[in-house]
């Protein structure tokens, strides 16, 4: 390529990297950074990050816990996980639902299972469900949601979940509400709380539920942990029954 064409389309490279600046940051610290600090300290970033709130949280605290890790993800690296403002809206909503059982699939470094567990009534049980052993230290069930939900009523003495959060990977939403639907997992008024539905997006899955003719849907708007020009949401299903 000449000078001449390198040049023309410089223009278009600056205000390219300047209009998607948001996406090339969270790009650089969740993939390329990430991914060397693997390397040199033969580690994985959540057990980097439960290796700081060992050592910087208030024991027995899950508030100071929460905040530490939400320190780590800002300061230190970043973390991926749910974050402040989410965990706002999952918590109030936790909170008006009263769920006497509640669902999470994802559990990730624990921080919305703690945010759902401060949030319970009492006498409430939480099951949440984690694919990956090596990042499920506080979860009750290891497996991958399409073999757990099956065994969940039969297995695990789980009737129906008054509460779900879907927090795993988005492509596999809508397959994991019809396996609770097919299994009669939601009762009527069911609540199911999706979180990433904008950003990276399950377009499948919103379609589907808006589509139906069985929920209810609501969508609460925020933006990604420290990238809040990245627009993201949690998406909020009321479930009317099997129709």
């Amino acid at each position: 390529m000449s000078p001449a064409i390198a040049l023309a389309f410089l223009p278009l490279v600056v205000t390219l990297l300047v209009r998607y600046r948001h996406y090339f940051r969270l790009l650089v610290r969740t993939v390329l950074l990430r991914s060397l600090r693997d390397c040199l300290s033969g580690m994985r970033i959540e057990e980097r990050a439960f290796s700081y709130v060992l050592t910087h949280a208030l024991p027995g605290d899950p508030g100071h816990i929460l905040t530490t890790l939400d320190h780590w993800s800002s300061h230190c690296e970043y973390l991926s996980h749910m974050g402040p403002a989410k965990g706002q809206i999952l918590m109030r909503l936790v909170e008006e639902k009263a769920p006497a059982c509640a669902l999470e699939l994802g559990t990730y470094c624990g921080y919305s299972t703690l945010l759902i567990a401060r949030a319970l009534p009492p006498g409430g049980r939480l099951l949440t469900v984690e694919r990956d052993p090596r990042t499920a230290a506080v979860e009750l069930i290891v497996g991958r949601s399409e073999e757990v939900i099956p065994r969940l009523r039969t297995q695990y003495q789980m009737n129906r979940a008054d509460l779900v959060l879907l927090a795993h990977r988005p492509r596999c939403y809508l397959r994991d509400l019809q396996l609770l639907e097919a299994h009669a997992l939601l009762p009527a008024g069911a609540t199911v709380l999706a979180d990433h539905v904008l950003f990276p997006g399950a377009p499948r899955f919103l379609q589907y539920a808006k589509s139906c003719g069985r929920y209810r849907c609501r969508l609460h708007h925020t933006g990604l942990p420290d990238f809040p020009a990245i627009k993201d949401g949690i998406a909020q299903l009321t479930y009317a029954g099997p129709g």
